[in-house]
């Protein structure tokens, strides 16, 4: 079953050191005045854990980060123009300080993947997860 988007956001941001703070206080907010309480402390972890990914992995200049949301499911997308960099799930030490990012959006998202852009050979990339709201995955 699909739910339609009530509401869709655009954010483009450089590609620096603040970037995550600032996705994720976007994104939570967002969810807040949609009413999507619930979801808001998860969703600020896995944007900042996305958006934190390409600016330790990638030399890209910017990165957007497009929220959808629903009355039972929102969408966070990001997306940069380094399509090389393939994001995988490591396995990880118990004490590792890093590398938990792609984990995490395998253990609280209710989906997520990547889908690249551009044909033959990619351009872009994109980092996506969802959430529902009511506790259903």
């Amino acid at each position: 079953m699909t739910t339609a988007v009530a509401r869709s956001y655009h954010l483009t941001a450089p590609n620096v050191v603040d970037t995550p703070r600032l996705a994720r206080n976007h994104v939570a907010e967002l969810l807040t005045l949609a009413g999507h309480g619930e979801l808001v402390e998860t969703a600020r972890l896995l944007v900042s854990e996305a958006v934190t990914n390409v600016y330790q992995h990638t030399a890209v200049a910017r990165l957007s980060i497009r929220t959808d949301i629903g009355s039972a499911r929102v969408r966070v997308a990001v997306k940069d123009a380094a399509p090389r960099r393939w994001p995988a799930v490591n396995g990880l030490e118990p004490d590792a300080e890093s590398g938990r990012g792609l984990a995490l959006l395998d253990m609280l998202a209710a989906a997520w993947g990547v889908t690249y852009h551009g044909a033959p050979r990619p351009e872009a990339k994109t980092v996506w997860f969802e959430l529902r709201s009511g506790g259903g995955c």
